[in-house]
This record gives C-alpha cells, structure tokens and sequence, in this order.
C-alpha cells in the first residue's frame, strides 16, 4: 500500500469518528476522495487566489474555469 492510500485510510478514519477535515493539497488521489472540494485559482501568484469553483470532485469536472476539474475528468471518465 503506497503512502496516498495509507493517508486516506486515516483521513477516513478520523471522517467517520465525526471530525472535520480541511485539506490543501495537489495531489488527485487525495482531491477525488472530497466530500466537497473549494477550487481556487485560476493561476498562481497574482493571477490566483479566487473561487473557481465549489462542490463535489464530479461537479468540478464540470467547470471550464477549474484546471483541477481538467484533470479530474480523467478519474472520472
């Protein structure tokens, strides 16, 4: 088992004993497993930093905006 899948066995863990999570990161194992994912964007730097996008891994698929949802459709489809 590669460390990705180690870490959401315990993100899933804590999800079930009734905490909340909040999780910035990049990685799309990690991204695909939300609940509810808050996209910012649309770049880096000074060119980033707003909403691009809120909702489920599904619904970000959806958002022409979201570079995240571009690479998302890949798990989904």
């Amino acid at each position: 088992m590669d460390d990705i899948q180690k870490l959401l066995i315990c993100f899933r863990r804590l999800v079930d004993a009734g905490h909340s999570l909040i999780i910035v990161e990049h990685n799309l194992d990690i991204i695909k497993s939300a609940d509810y994912i808050i996209d910012l964007g649309p770049e880096g730097g000074n060119a980033g930093g707003y909403v691009v996008g809120c909702g489920t891994p599904e619904q970000i698929t959806r958002i022409e905006k979201s570079y995240t949802g571009r690479y998302l459709k890949s798990y989904f489809s």
